[in-house]
């Protein structure tokens, strides 16, 4: 071991995203070559993603066959509301309530007597059939927070130990689907809007072939009657109208209701209609604005009747995609164009805006996946500032399906600034983010007729995350010496165990150069700080960074750092790492 002075540390922190645009040889210290299943962390670093588990236990009941994707997901009045096929269903979701004594053991007695504790029962009917993990129970009443009258292992099921949930897991507990609206012919994919013009909260459903469907509290179905939005696939409230646009046989045209009323169309009393000159593919409202979103154009809307509606353009040079790639994110709108992901940003004087391209770093993620921009979904997450892309394609595997991660995140610059990272193994269908008290749904539909909660979990519903992360090719400011590396000291954040490999390659990966094996990389061999920790008890979660200190081997002119997450434990953050070295000869 060479004399401590004569070892030279460098160090950086994960910083910057992932860069598919520029040259390795340029690229700053703490940018990624690759991530994957990382996350930008609002609270710095990069953070392994949470998984995604079943939300409804039971399949959404197909109409034809069992390739039918689930077409629509909202969360609506306590409850979910699922279309699959020519049909429209609801149902419930809890979960088993905290604490040991809820859990419910292999040999739990229930028949017709017995009782589950869960956190709410708020959304699901007075009597009927609820499912945990394969297991289906009848019930014959319940209370604000348990299930009465309990029969288990009913329809040929099997009884089964349930655990309680926990910070770490969830034990579902949903509900049957109950069909709501059987009335649908040749359904595409809907988009709906929530909103309340009489004192009674509502949803609208719409899926550009039938009409529009209203469902309120108790999920009665009622058609729009009016011929002028039948087929509309574009739904959305402004100014207490409602306003309806994608019908096929006016693809140019908005048609907007009377106030308060989303089923009277009376010029007379405040309803009308406009064009544009190009196919509408979104509608958005943003501040005291409705922007029209076209394929080659965007337009907005003012006023606040139709007395004073006024259309202007905000460019004629750049369209949207997919509609269902807009999103209020961050304080703006972000939408898919051409180019790849661009924002429309409110700007210090009043009714102007700006257009934005903003991922410039990943413009190769976008080439390749592009062409099949059709069936693209997204969703935001407030609570990180996350807005997330998913690539789906209808014939590819759900393994092989890629996305993007954008996050507004603080820079140590002190700037603000948006980072990407790439997510591979997520399929939606059909998406649908909700804010209730605090708590925030990521839902999405699956292909595979099931709906899924994002943000929970360790794994995709039992398969394996593979987080992947790579450092940009370090030279330390001199790539002709060569650098014989001595220690990596990794800066991360856990919040459990950590199973996960840290790799050290030279010369850009090139074949002759070293190739060390895998140093485990795990949260049981940290470094505590004197004074503050327990000596053989490190605490997961808490607002100790812990170091592990890691001896390496090899030498080169470069060198950059890999970490492969074994995909099973719950998320941690690489915050950041400092690599240590003696200089050797110059090339």
């Amino acid at each position: 071991m060479a004399a401590q002075d004569q070892v030279n540390p460098s160090a950086f922190i994960c910083e910057g995203g992932l860069i598919a645009n520029r040259s390795t040889f340029i690229m700053q210290p703490g940018q990624a070559l690759q991530l994957e299943n990382f996350e930008p962390d609002i609270e710095g670093g990069y953070r392994r993603i949470n998984g995604f588990q079943p939300h409804i236990r039971q399949v959404v009941p197909q109409t034809n066959s069992s390739d039918e994707e689930v077409l629509m997901v909202a969360n609506f009045n306590k409850a979910v509301l699922a279309a699959r096929g020519e049909k429209i269903f609801s149902s419930a979701s809890t979960e088993i309530a905290r604490g040991s004594t809820n859990a419910i053991a292999e040999g739990t007695a229930m028949t017709g007597s017995g009782t589950i504790t869960v956190k709410s029962t708020t959304g699901f009917s007075s009597s009927g059939t609820v499912q945990i993990d394969s297991e289906l129970f009848t019930y014959t009443g319940k209370t604000s927070t348990t299930f009465t009258g309990v029969t288990r292992a009913t329809s040929g099921t099997t009884a089964a130990a349930h655990t309680a949930s926990t910070d770490a897991n969830r034990t579902v507990v949903s509900e049957s689907w109950t069909e709501r609206d059987n009335s649908r012919s040749g359904a595409n994919k809907y988009e709906f809007e929530r909103f309340n013009f009489d004192g009674n909260e509502k949803i609208i459903c719409v899926d550009g072939d039938n009409a529009p469907v209203v469902f309120n509290t108790s999920y009665t179905a009622t058609d729009v009657s009016t011929s002028a939005v039948a087929g509309a696939s574009i739904v959305t409230a402004f100014k207490n109208h409602m306003f309806y646009a994608g019908m096929s046989s006016t693809p140019q045209e908005v048609v907007f209701s009377q106030p308060f009323d989303e089923d009277a169309f009376s010029s007379g009393s405040g309803a009308g209609s406009f064009k544009v000159d190009d196919t509408i593919v979104g509608l958005k409202v943003f501040r005291d604005s409705l922007f029209v979103f076209c394929e080659n154009r965007i337009f907005k809307l003012v006023g606040s009747s139709s007395s004073d509606f006024a259309v202007s353009p905000v460019t004629r040079d750049i369209g949207c995609i997919n509609g269902h790639t807009i999103q209020e994110f961050a304080g703006d709108l972000i939408f898919l164009g051409p180019d790849g992901l661009r924002t429309v940003a409110g700007t210090a004087r009043i009714g102007d805006v700006e257009l934005g391209t903003i991922s410039q770093n990943v413009q190769d993620v976008f080439s390749e996946n592009i062409t099949d921009s059709s069936v693209f979904e997204s969703v935001v997450i407030p609570e990180k500032t996350q807005y997330r892309l998913f690539f789906s394609k209808a014939g590819a595997l759900e393994s092989r399906t890629e996305g993007l991660i954008c996050v507004l995140k603080s820079q140590s610059s002190g700037q603000q600034g948006y980072e990407f990272s790439k997510i591979n193994g997520i399929k939606p269908a059909s998406t649908d983010t909700f804010i209730e008290a605090g708590n925030i749904l990521v839902l999405h539909g699956g292909f595979d007729g099931y709906v899924y909660r994002q943000e929970e979990g360790s794994t995709f519903n039992g398969t394996a995350i593979n987080g992947k992360y790579r450092s940009s090719d370090l030279t330390f400011g001199d790539p002709g010496i060569r650098k014989h590396m001595q220690r990596v000291i990794v800066n991360f954040k856990p919040t459990s165990t950590i199973d996960a490999d840290l790799f050290v390659r030279y010369d850009y990966e090139d074949k002759d150069s070293a190739r060390p094996a895998a140093y485990p990389l795990d949260s049981t061999d940290i470094a505590g700080i004197y004074g503050t920790s327990t000596y053989g008890t490190p605490t997961y979660g808490g607002a100790s960074q812990p170091l592990v200190r890691q001896a390496v081997e090899g030498s080169g002119f470069a060198v950059a750092l890999r970490v492969n997450d074994g995909g099973t434990t719950p998320p941690y953050s690489l915050k950041g790492f400092q690599l240590e070295y003696q200089l050797g000869a110059r090339r």
